[in-house]
Order: structure tokens, then C-alpha cells, then sequence
């Protein structure tokens, strides 16, 4: 369908498309009209078939080059990945890595589920509706088998860890996604995991739902879920552009200057604030979004806390963890 002059522009920066991507296509469109138009004055005798075929030519050839702004990414390349599920991405291979037993978000749902086989399918909710004390410690007490154990983060404030679902971020994550993902629900004061879900998990194990719980958390989600930021700002829409750039090199600062140079209509939509420019609020919402509440849920990467010493701020440096490389092969 086409997009319409007031349509939410499909780049996601939330203003009318006639006040973001559509002048950019103008400017395009009028830059390969000033190309033809040289190519009649040289070529009068071209015929009308033959002045398409030529446009045709140089429309895929502007589409298919290589961008600076992309960081060699094609314009048809970045539409891909923007745009299309995950079985149609082009130019990354999506697997399910074969030992699930380091992310997060995976070992919480197995004890979920295996909570509920051995009760028939269900257990009981506490009253306010979430998982039972007695899962929430077991959840807790798998935290020194994670990467992010390395650090020494206090329980109070660890993602990891708590003394229920609500003081448990990482948990209340994975439960959120599992509802989405329709692989559970909530009904009658007790928590369900769906008939197909159990015959899958009988015939596959966990590895049956690594897949449907990455795509909820990609496609689904939605990411501010946790945050008090305007969540106009989609994020989630740049996910395998950032997991690739982090991939090449694992610099969150650099990563934040390559998403604000590849997608500038986002960042403008960012309200800045005398404390708090555009930029400074992108490398917020990277960090918040998506690395502390994706890529170290999952169990991708790890990044030390400890961002000063003596008055000096480190370098801010992800650990990619071999899940990551497992998990998303590129080929760019």
C-alpha cells in the first residue's frame, strides 16, 4: 500500500511522511530527473521503451549501491532490515544456538515451564497475578551461571535477581514476552502454559521457543515497557542495524553516533531539554532499550558497570558473549 502525505512516516520516526522521508525522496527523484533529462539531451533519439529501461537501470543501480550513510549498507539492504520478519531478512542468518543454558531469558522460561508440567499444565499466581515466590528464588539462584554474574551488582538493583516478580526485571521480562508470545497465560489465579506449547516442549525442549520469544521481543514488545521516556521514539525498529554495527566493533558511544548518522529523522524527533540534548537522550534510550533490556536479558553481551575511575570515564565497551555470534551470522 502506498504511504499517504500525512501517513505516519514507515521510517518511524512518528512525523507525517510528507515531513520526513517524503522530502528525501523528492530530492532523489528530482536528482535522477536532472540524470535523464542529460541522458535525452545526448540521446534524443531514445524511444520511450527504451528511455524506461534506462531509468529502470539506474533507479536499481541507486538502490542497490552501497551508502556511506549505511555504513556500506544498501538502500535495499536497509529496507530489508527494517521492514521484513525474520525469515525474509537478507544478508544475516537467524539460528537457534544449540545450548540455551546461558540466556537469561531462556533458563526463566524452562523453570516456568517445567513449574507447570509437574502440576498438569498450571500453577498458582500469587494474588496480584504474578509467578510464585518460591519460582522467583529458584530464578535467583541462577544468576552465578550467567555472564553478567562477573559483576557485583547488589540485589536491590540487579535485573537478575529479587525478592519477587516486581523487583525482578529480567523475570517480569520474560513472562511479559511468554504471554505475547501466546506460549502462556494467566487465568483463574494461576499460570498456564497453552496445550500446543506443552507437546512442543515435550517433543523439542526449550529450543522449540527461542525463536517465537526472539521475534515477540523484536516485532511485538513494546520497548519502553519499562521506562517513563515519550515512547514515540520506535527504537526497536534499527535492532539488526545496531546488533551488526555493536558486532563489528562493540562501542556503545560509537554505536549511538552511527545510529544518529544513519537514521537523522529519529533523532530529531527526540525532545532535548537544557540537560539533556538529542543525542545524549539516543545514547540513553540504546542503553536503557537496548542493550540492558535486550542484548544482556538474552544473554548476548555483557558491559561493565563501572564507567569512571579517578574522575575518568571508560571507554564504554561490550563483551559479546558467544550466544551473539550463534545466534545472528552476518554476511555484510
Amino acid at each position: 500500500m502506498k504511504t499517504g502525505r500525512n501517513d505516519p512516516c514507515p521510517c518511524g520516526s512518528n512525523k507525517k511522511y510528507k515531513r520526513c522521508c517524503m522530502d528525501s525522496i523528492a530530492k532523489q527523484s528530482a536528482a535522477l530527473s536532472d540524470e535523464i533529462a542529460q541522458i535525452l539531451a545526448m540521446n534524443p533519439s531514445l524511444s520511450l521503451d527504451e528511455l524506461n529501461a534506462v531509468m529502470h537501470d539506474r533507479v536499481e543501480q541507486r538502490n542497490t549501491e552501497p551508502d556511506a550513510a549505511f555504513y556500506g549498507l544498501s538502500p535495499t539492504q536497509m529496507q530489508n532490515w527494517l521492514y521484513a520478519p525474520l525469515n525474509e531478512l537478507t544478508d544475516v542468518m537467524i539460528k537457534t544456538p544449540t545450548d540455551l543454558s546461558r540466556s537469561p531469558v531462556m533458563r526463566y522460561l524452562e523453570l516456568i515451564l517445567n513449574e507447570a508440567m509437574q502440576h498438569a499444565g498450571s500453577f498458582k499466581a500469587t494474588a496480584k497475578g504474578n509467578l510464585p515466590a518460591k519460582l522467583v528464588k529458584q530464578a535467583s539462584n541462577l544468576l552465578p551461571e550467567f555472564a553478567v554474574s562477573q559483576y557485583s551488582i547488589h540485589i536491590s538493583i540487579n535485573d537478575f535477581a529479587g525478592s519477587n516478580e516486581d523487583k525482578f526485571d529480567a523475570l517480569h521480562y520474560t513472562r511479559v514476552l511468554a504471554e505475547i508470545a501466546g506460549i502462556i497465560y494467566i487465568k483463574s489465579g494461576r499460570v498456564h502454559v497453552k496445550k500446543a506449547a506443552q507437546k512442543q516442549y515435550k517433543a523439542q525442549g526449550i529450543n522449540a521457543f527461542f525463536m517465537p520469544m526472539l521475534d515477540t521481543a523484536l516485532t511485538k514488545y513494546n520497548w519502553g515497557y519499562f521506562d517513563g521516556w515519550d515512547d514515540n521514539a520506535n527504537l526497536s525498529i534499527f535492532w539488526l542495524f545496531m546488533v551488526w554495527r555493536l558486532h563489528s566493533h562493540r562501542d556503545l558511544d560509537k554505536l549511538t553516533a552511527e545510529v544518529a548518522t544513519a537514521f537523522p529523522a529519529f533523532v530529531q524527533q527526540l525532545t532535548a531539554t537544557e540537560y539533556c540534548s538529542q543525542t545524549k537522550l539516543l545514547d540513553s534510550l540504546i542503553e536503557a532499550r537496548f542493550i540492558d533490556r535486550f542484548l544482556k536479558f538474552w544473554g548476548f553481551v555483557t558491559v561493565n558497570p563501572r564507567l569512571f575511575f579517578k574522575d575518568e570515564r571508560l571507554p564504554r565497551i561490550a563483551e559479546l558473549q558467544p550466544l551473539l555470534s550463534q545466534t545472528f551470522q552476518f554476511m555484510v
